[in-house]
């Protein structure tokens, strides 16, 4: 690993570690809206743009999203109980919202690892293989844990995050939310 990869690496971790300390969410210029059981929405009119989704995913391929669609990007680890725990319903919903682009950002991890990860689980979705794009979160709604899934508006806006393991009944109603948006 070469010493600036190192060093994103080691900055993203203190983020994740000091993120997944703080006791709340600002409510003040932010625009942030704090909810329940660690998700947070953020209002329409005050919503950051995400850095463009791209890069090389787990089997070597460019990943290409559909332009002008809802987004669903979910930060995992292979070794991560809870990811374990939420990947068969991720992949029934990446079935399910055909007209949502599904793609996963590998962190902390090894390819051999993940690709039997996503074997066991028969995820369809890519997944991405570069920590570096979580460190270009930081201006709108970053992962502050793993498991994290943000929602991304059609104009890749960040609209929702979940910080920890999703759950169907949670995970749909913010997601139809954003859809019903378009």
């Amino acid at each position: 690993m070469s010493q600036r990869k190192h060093l994103l690496f080691v900055c993203l971790l203190i983020t994740l570690v000091v993120s997944g300390c703080a006791s709340g969410i600002s409510n003040g210029d932010t625009g942030y809206v704090a909810g329940t059981r660690g998700v947070t929405l953020v209002e329409k009119n005050k919503r950051v743009s995400a850095p463009e989704i791209v890069g090389k995913t787990l089997d070597g391929t460019a990943l290409i999203t559909k332009p002008n669609t809802v987004t669903v990007v979910n930060v995992w680890a292979s070794w991560c109980s809870p990811c374990r725990a939420e990947a068969p319903l991720l992949q029934d919903l990446s079935v399910k919202y055909l007209n949502v682009n599904f793609v996963g950002i590998l962190t902390r991890d090894n390819l051999s690892a993940a690709k039997s990860f996503v074997d066991n689980f028969k995820i369809t979705y890519p997944s991405l293989i570069d920590d570096e794009i979580l460190l270009k979160f930081k201006s709108s709604l970053s992962a502050n844990a793993i498991p994290t899934t943000l929602i991304l508006d059609k104009n890749n806006r960040v609209a929702v995050r979940f910080s920890g393991a999703i759950t169907a009944v949670g995970f749909e109603k913010y997601l139809n939310q954003v859809l019903g948006e378009m």
